[in-house]
């Protein structure tokens, strides 16, 4: 299963969500890819990969290479990963000449997904040709949501981008579930954001809530999921429960 973890806004837990989930799921038992589709690299320079100067995820879209060669093996249980660097920036302007250029990733990946039980997508926070061909190429989508004021604007224009999506590329895309990330019941204005999802996407809601919780910040300045920095914090616990719950919604009855 290909799940991409996508919002065009900035800041709102997409690489902490990937990179915290992956590790849950194979801890799970899970076989795990994590693919960096952002060209800042963030979620590369969390698992500590960026300075291997390996091709990345540039190469798979732009060469015509074997895709598992571009699979990097992590020490530890971690997930394997194809890397992302600066260089992946030029991909939206190199292929617009290209026919069917929305369905690069998706061919790319074909000889990779049944490797895996789960491709996991960190895309950047754009609506641009990259986070096109993740759509595209992806079974499921994952949004995170953070718990601010402006944290439902947008949604609306995700949601209707990514049935375009559905309706002329790809129409086993669906939306396995909003995440809320950074939630502290203390706020009022994380219950207010709470409560006008629920009103609005009840059914699209993950019952699992990420909450605030600076153990998972610490986390990831030293390399690490925040399972392996503190199993016992409250971020912890929420990323396992809500590898749990992918796993539960993404198995066929």
């Amino acid at each position: 299963m290909v799940i991409s973890i996508i919002n065009q806004k900035g800041g709102v837990g997409k690489t902490t969500t990937a990179f915290n989930l992956g590790v849950a799921l194979v801890k799970l038992g899970k076989r795990v890819l994590l693919i960096d589709m952002d060209p800042q690299g963030n979620l590369t320079s969390a698992l500590g990969a960026e300075e291997e100067k390996q091709s990345g995820t540039y190469e798979l879209l732009s060469d015509d290479l074997d895709p598992q060669e571009l699979v990097m093996k992590l020490e530890g249980q971690l997930p394997d990963l194809i890397p992302a660097h600066m260089d992946l920036a030029g991909f939206e302007i190199e292929c617009l000449t290209l026919e069917n250029r929305e369905y690069v990733l998706d061919d790319k990946l074909q000889s990779l997904r049944f490797q895996y039980d789960y491709v996991i997508l960190d895309c950047s926070p754009s609506l641009g040709l990259l986070t096109i061909n993740a759509l595209v190429a992806s079974d499921d989508v994952i949004v995170p949501i953070q718990c601010e004021y402006f944290a439902l604007e947008g949604l609306s224009k995700l949601l209707e981008t990514m049935q375009v999506v559905k309706t002329n590329y790809n129409t086993r895309l669906s939306v396995l579930g909003l995440l809320l990330t950074m939630y502290d019941a203390r706020l009022a204005l994380s219950n207010q954001v709470y409560e006008e999802l629920k009103a609005h996407f009840d059914e699209m809601l993950f019952q699992t809530i990420i909450p605030r919780n600076v153990k998972v910040a610490e986390s990831v300045s030293f390399g690490l999921s925040v399972m392996d920095y503190d199993q016992s914090s409250k971020g912890a616990m929420a990323y396992s429960e809500l590898a749990n719950e992918v796993i539960l919604k993404s198995t066929p009855a």
